[in-house]
């Protein structure tokens, strides 16, 4: 399957991932090799966690299954589609329908309103003028921000920006959820709200994948893997899960 899906109702439904020996090398001189050739697949509704130290390769991982990076080796498939095989545009669509993005550092218009930073991240999705506004509100009300809608970020707390910007994610309605240290900049207080909104998501069959450097945040997912000078593993993982209490 090559074809860019046409859809619209499809990204509602949970996403399927699955690496099949993907990695990435950057070309030299000397070629770096920042993610190693692995297998990996992540069922619909699934929420992992990604762990491991800085420099790792998390971010690359990320990237790839974000659709913002090409694996230079080995297929990746997003529902079924071969992501390799798709033309830059369909890649493009492809990420815009099926794949949400939150960041440890929000990356929010500073001058413009919450609503005005969820509505324009729509522009580019093919979502008609019309149902922006709508889709804005719902998502802010789904994160507990109705009342916060005409606030500028400079006018929010770290964690109501936190919120601001999985509301931006949800927008487009999309089926894989991807998190890159959503809690890193947060006290305490504010990364518990963070996390259950996280877990409500994922309670109502969002696919959610989550890198995280806290053990306690990683213990959140029903399933983690670790990265190590770019080699990912389920094994080592699993076994360092079984040594974190839960939260």
């Amino acid at each position: 399957m090559t074809a860019a899906p046409q859809d619209p109702d499809r990204g509602r439904r949970p996403a399927v991932i699955e690496f099949r020996q993907v990695g990435l090398t950057y070309p030299g001189p000397p070629p770096v090799a920042a993610f190693k050739p692995c297998d990996l697949r992540v069922e619909a509704g699934e929420f992992v966690t990604v762990v491991g130290p800085s420099g790792s390769g998390k971010s690359t991982f990320l990237n790839i299954a974000g659709l913002l990076d090409a694996p230079t080796e080995g297929t990746y498939l997003l529902d079924g589609y071969d992501t390799g095989a798709l033309k830059d545009a369909d890649r493009t669509a492809l990420r815009g329908r099926r794949i949400g993005f939150v960041f440890q550092s929000f990356h929010l218009l500073p001058h413009r309103s919450a609503l005005e930073n969820v509505t324009l991240s729509m522009v580019y999705n093919g979502i008609p003028r019309a149902e922006r506004g709508v889709r804005a509100r719902d998502a802010l009300t789904r994160v507990g921000l109705a009342h916060r809608v005409d606030a500028q970020p400079t006018r929010l707390s770290g964690g109501e920006r936190q919120r601001v910007a999985i509301a931006r994610a949800l927008a487009a309605s999309p089926s894989l959820l991807l998190c890159d240290e959503p809690t890193g900049n947060l006290d305490t207080a504010n990364a518990a709200t963070v996390l259950r909104l996280l877990d409500e998501l994922h309670d109502d069959g969002m696919t959610v994948l989550m890198i995280t450097h806290d053990p306690g945040v990683a213990a959140r997912g029903g399933r983690t893997v670790t990265i190590r000078d770019g080699f990912l593993s389920e094994a080592e993982a699993a076994t360092a899960e079984s040594q974190v209490p839960a939260p």
